[in-house]
């Protein structure tokens, strides 16, 4: 994790909150409260070797009971001091990869016109769809709740299934959901150019790259082109820069993945290979 924290251009480590709330069992307020509250005794008990913020499953409406027993926390809403919602600033994130993979496949990054799939209309899948579709980007959206289909007629886009939007002829694929989708199987099934989304663990396995390189799709890693939110978040936390600074971190994302899919093509390698290289030169550099 630390090498893919160097890559994205992070000076931290990183890991998960993850809470295990047995098979069948619903919280309800009372209940979600105390666990997290239990969360944030935990975290204090590191004594700030550990600080967490929202992710799946929270907000930072979440992050304002964690903070009832811990200061180690971020994303908090701005009227309590925090850099709020962390997913737009992952959906700009997004969108500053996919331009630079737009740049590499069709020689621009201009992303009018293009045809851009998004599987998962989430809390950062539902602000990229708005940023693409302001971007006269075509778009086919996919997600499991039936509801999400009122966002997708609002913005002209097409619904499709999950399976139908992750195989759909598109100049980029971008996993916005839950990881593991990029299986051998669907690799053997895409028509796209390039892969480029926020979801977390994309490869079903590592040796999906592989195949992924083999086929001449480009794959930006997902641990680079889903940093805005926590780049915005430690710019403005501890670095306490501006918010047009660590919004011009974010958009430096861009840069990243250029290098990333540089030193891949000079390497003839996959880019998760090309990406642990560079990792290892900022680690050690």
């Amino acid at each position: 994790m630390t090498r893919k924290c160097a890559v994205a251009g992070i000076a931290n480590g990183g890991g998960k909150t993850v809470v295990a709330v047995p098979e069948g069992v619903t919280l309800g307020p009372a209940r979600r409260a105390d666990m997290l509250r239990d969360v944030g005794d935990l975290i204090a008990s590191l004594e700030g070797r550990y600080a967490t913020g929202p992710d799946a499953g929270t907000t930072p409406e979440d992050m304002v009971v964690i903070a009832e027993r811990t200061g180690h926390v971020f994303c908090l809403p701005r009227e309590q001091g925090g850099s709020g919602d962390s997913s737009p600033h992952t959906a700009t994130g997004v969108v500053a990869a996919l331009r630079a993979v737009c740049d590499r496949v069709h020689g621009s990054p201009d992303l009018g016109q293009r045809r851009l799939a998004i599987v998962g209309l989430g809390s950062v899948g539902g602000h990229l769809a708005r940023q693409l579709a302001a971007a006269g980007a075509e778009l086919v959206v996919a997600d499991i709740d039936p509801g999400k289909q009122a966002l997708a007629g609002k913005l002209g886009a097409r619904w499709a299934k999950p399976y139908d939007a992750l195989t759909a002829d598109v100049d980029v694929l971008i996993p916005a959901a839950l990881g593991g989708v990029l299986t051998s199987d669907i690799v053997a099934r895409l028509r796209c150019a390039a892969i480029a989304g926020p979801a977390n663990n994309q490869l079903a396995e590592p040796a999906v790259a592989g195949l992924l390189h083999r086929r001449g799709i480009i794959w930006a890693p997902d641990y680079i082109v889903g940093a805005g939110g926590v780049i915005y978040a430690m710019a403005v936390e501890l670095d306490k820069e501006t918010s047009e600074h660590a919004l011009a971190r974010v958009e430096g994302i861009a840069d990243t993945v250029r290098l990333v899919l540089d030193t891949a093509q000079r390497a003839s390698v996959d880019p998760a290979e090309a990406a642990l290289e560079l990792a290892g030169r900022r680690l050690t550099g």
